[in-house]
Order: structure tokens, then sequence, then C-alpha cells
């Protein structure tokens, strides 16, 4: 037997048929509640060429995609994000389409590295919106509000939306008058949470010590709105003051939500400022490590593609959200067989019966022979056994109580079976 027949390779994953459906159900809450506010859904390819995702915008470590060729010896990829390619079909494919425009998605994305509850994991699937052609504060609320909603209707009870602004970190680095190479190297400390190194690196340069001190703060900015208000009284440049009135209006309309205990500012998010513009959201919540959704305003992306337009969007980790439902025991219906058919002769009579009851919504198995069919019935946790005796006689057997009831087939079928 060859080595890696019976394996997957390391990442990939079986799913199984109860955690399936349960993936399944949390896509299908999630996709429902997309729709109904206007966000509909598109597909773009499993995999696309590098340069689609190969430049300095992308979200994500470019070392970690997944690289094959196609016959002209082309680089291709597993495509490791699903809006850099919503913005290649944007800018390509939707030349007339009034604005703005609201899509959503669900689908794998590929990354080698990527990870869900400490397990690597390099196929995952994301589901998640993008509202494109309007660069407003209403527009960031809404897709922060419609991810709650798509949250909350899935089952999760206790998660917090962190909001941050990319445009603050800017700003505030704008006023240091550092070069870009150093303000790079500083949040990158930062974002690993060198705290220490931070400290030294600007102590090596001439900053004035307001900003240096706020520069150390930044990973402790985090909680209420109450925090913009500690720091409002800072010496802030017109960048970084523009990008705190931006949080502060974006709560607000987030309050007049009603999701003001769902939402928390986090200052000293510094992470992927080469692609976002404003405003960076990340959820969390208990039982998982990692955050279960994220995104945030990226106005530079499309125009990669050919067209300048203003976007906004939040992707939701299905994985993750699963594993803190799981965390959360939150109840959950399993695929069940409520009904095994089966018959001695009259196998039209009970191919009828099957669709019959199939039609008022019950799932039913026809029995295909071979074994005992009670003992079968009753390790697959079927409820009952419908028997065709022949000549229109039925016996309905409850595996429950085992009480036998005797039947037609005119009288099951309501005498669609005359």
């Amino acid at each position: 037997m060859r080595r890696w027949k019976t394996q997957t390779p390391e990442g990939a994953l079986d799913v199984l048929e109860n955690e399936c459906a349960r993936k399944r159900s949390v896509e299908g809450c999630i996709m429902q509640t997309y729709k109904a506010s206007g966000y509909f859904e598109v597909q773009t390819p499993t995999f696309e060429f590098y340069d689609v995702f190969a430049d300095e915008f992308g979200d994500f470590d470019q070392s970690s995609m997944m690289k094959f060729f196609d016959r002209q010896g082309r680089i291709l990829v597993l495509r490791p994000d699903l809006t850099t390619p919503i913005a290649r079909v944007f800018a390509t494919r939707y030349a007339d389409v009034p604005l703005p425009k609201r899509v959503s998605y669900v689908g794998s994305a590929f990354r080698d590295g990527g990870s869900v509850a400490g397990a690597v994991q390099k196929e995952f699937t994301q589901a998640g919106i993008e509202l494109i052609g309007q660069s407003s504060p209403e527009a960031d609320a809404e897709v922060i509000a419609t991810t709650i909603r798509a949250l909350l209707s899935c089952g999760l009870e206790k998660f917090q939306i962190d909001i941050g602004q990319a445009e603050f970190f800017k700003g505030i680095m704008e006023q240091t008058g550092l070069c870009e190479e150093t303000t790079e190297h500083i949040r990158q400390l930062i974002d690993q949470k060198s705290f220490v190194a931070v400290g030294e690196l600007a102590d090596s340069y001439k900053i004035k010590s307001e900003l240096k001190e706020l520069i150390l703060e930044l990973p402790s900015l985090f909680g209420g709105i109450e925090v913009i208000d500690k720091i409002k009284t800072k010496s802030l440049g017109a960048r970084a003051k523009a990008a705190l009135d931006n949080i502060i209006e974006i709560y607000g309309i987030l309050v007049d939500y009603g999701f003001e205990k769902y939402i928390s500012v986090d200052l000293g998010m510094v992470k992927g400022l080469n692609y976002y513009t404003g405003v960076i959201v990340k959820g969390f919540t208990h039982g998982v490590g990692f955050p279960v959704c994220g995104g945030g305003r990226y106005d530079n992306l499309i125009g990669e593609f050919g067209r300048s337009i203003p976007a906004t969007g939040v992707a939701i980790g299905i994985e993750r959200v699963i594993s803190a439902l799981n965390y959360q025991k939150a109840e959950f219906e399993l695929p069940v067989v409520h009904t095994l058919v089966c018959y001695d002769t009259d196998r039209s009579d009970a191919f009828k019966i099957a669709e019959g009851l199939r039609s008022n919504g019950l799932c039913v198995e026809v029995w295909t022979g071979g074994g005992d069919i009670e003992d079968y019935a009753n390790r697959r946790g079927i409820g009952g056994i419908v028997r065709i005796r022949g000549n229109g006689v039925i016996d309905i057997k409850n595996l429950v109580d085992g009480t036998t009831t005797a039947t037609t087939v005119s009288e099951l079928l309501g005498g669609e079976g005359k």
C-alpha cells in the first residue's frame, strides 16, 4: 500500500456528517442574515493567478500562499482569502453596476500555517460581506452590524467586536517625522508586543516625549469609548484626530443599531496597515484563541485592478465560530433518519410511501437489504419502520415504544396510493 494513500495532508480535514451538518447550519444562518440585508452571494475560483495576490496590499503573508503551475508554466495559487478575488471581479465585471454594491460569499481559503483552536488548518471556510462604492461611517457601521447579526443568528452568545483605525497609527507616526522604514519597524514591534524594543527604538530618535509615551501606550489603549476621551487631550495631529472622530461616529451609529454591548475600542491594532485605510475590525469570543471575524476598510485594493473605488467588509471564520459554539455547548439538531421503509414484494408502493413521507418533511431511508433491519434501525437511531406487506397492507412499527400499527397504502398517503 502506498504510504500516504489512507491519510490526509497536514492541515486538511475530513468533515463527517454531524460536523458537516453543523457547519452547513452555521453557514446557512450567516448567509441568510446577509441576504436579508441585501448582500447577495457571488462565487470566485478556488485558484487564481499568483499576480492577483502578489502586491503590497494583501492582508496576509505571501509566503503562506499555496502555489502550483499550469501547463504554460504560470504560477497559480489556491486563494488565501476571498476579498481580493471579489475586488478583481468588481473591477473587471461590474463596470456599469449602480453603487453602492453589496455582495456576500462563503467558501474555502487556503494558507500554509493557518490555525483553528490551536490545530494547523491549511484549508478553512470564510463567510463575509463587502460593501463597495461608499466611504462613509454608515457603510462601515453597516458591515459591522450585519456581522453582529450574523454571529447572533448562528447561536453565538457572548462575543466582542473590537474596532480600531489604521489612520490613527499612521497619523501619530507622521507627527514623529520618522521614515517609512522605521515606522514599519515600530509597527512590527508593536504587533509582536515587543514593548521593550519599541521603547529602545523610540529612544534612539528625537521624538517629542508626549508622542513617545503615546506610542508606548498604544497596546494598552483598549476598552470602551472612554479610551478615546482619555487621549483626545493629547497633542494629536489632524490625521490622528480625524481617525478618532471616525471611530466615535461609527460607534454612535452602532449604538443606534442597539449593539453597544458588543463593541469595544482598540487603538493598538497595527496589523495590515498597508491593506487597511480606515476602520479595522476584529471579533473575539470565549473558547477560541483567535479572532472569529475580521476586516475593515480597504479603499486602495480595488484600484490595484484598475478601478479606484472605496470598499469595506468583514469576514467570519466558520470553523472558529463552530469551535466557539462547541465551547459554549450550544444546542444543535443532529441529522437524523425518522423512518425506514422496507418491502416484501410491492416495491413501487414502498417508493411512493417514501416520497410521500419525504414531502411531509421527514427524512426517510429505503431498506436495501442485508442484515437485521431492526438492529440496523436501532443502531442508526431511526424512530420507526414502515413495512409494505403486499396487497396494499402496511405495518408501522414504533421502535421507541415497540408498538405496531396496521394500515394501508391509501390511508398512509391520504388517498394518493389508490
